[in-house]
């Protein structure tokens, strides 16, 4: 009897948590840096549940996200770049931590760029 009335008190925290997780929905700003120069981006992101969706816009114009999630804190998407008549990939992974999501974005040929994006008021 003690045992269940456990596991449903921990059943009800554990979905109270989730209802209650942050939502990334909205404007996040940032500043991707590479090699000498910035680039400051503006992402619209739209959640709905654990699928992420929306535009990253940039010195390049706006681009899509694609194969965007999120689960709990962390979040990821990709989205490609026209590399001079060659597409290129990059796939990004990030943390959110209250206001902020720390960034690291791969992609082909070049290094892991880290950055932060924080939450246009």
């Amino acid at each position: 009897m003690i045992r269940r009335f456990a596991l449903t008190m921990i059943a009800g925290v554990l979905f109270t948590a989730l209802a209650f997780a942050a939502d990334v929905s909205g404007t996040w700003t940032g500043t991707l840096t590479f090699g000498d120069n910035q680039f400051p981006l503006t992402y619209t992101l739209k959640q709905d549940g654990s699928k992420l969706t929306g535009t990253v816009s940039g010195p390049g114009g706006d681009l899509p996200l694609a194969d965007g999630k999120i689960e709990g804190d962390k979040l990821s998407f990709s989205l490609t770049v026209d590399m001079g008549g060659t597409p290129a990939r990059f796939v990004s992974e990030g943390v959110l931590k209250g206001e902020e999501i720390a960034i690291t974005t791969k992609g082909p040929n070049m290094p892991d760029n880290s950055y932060t994006l924080k939450r246009a008021k």
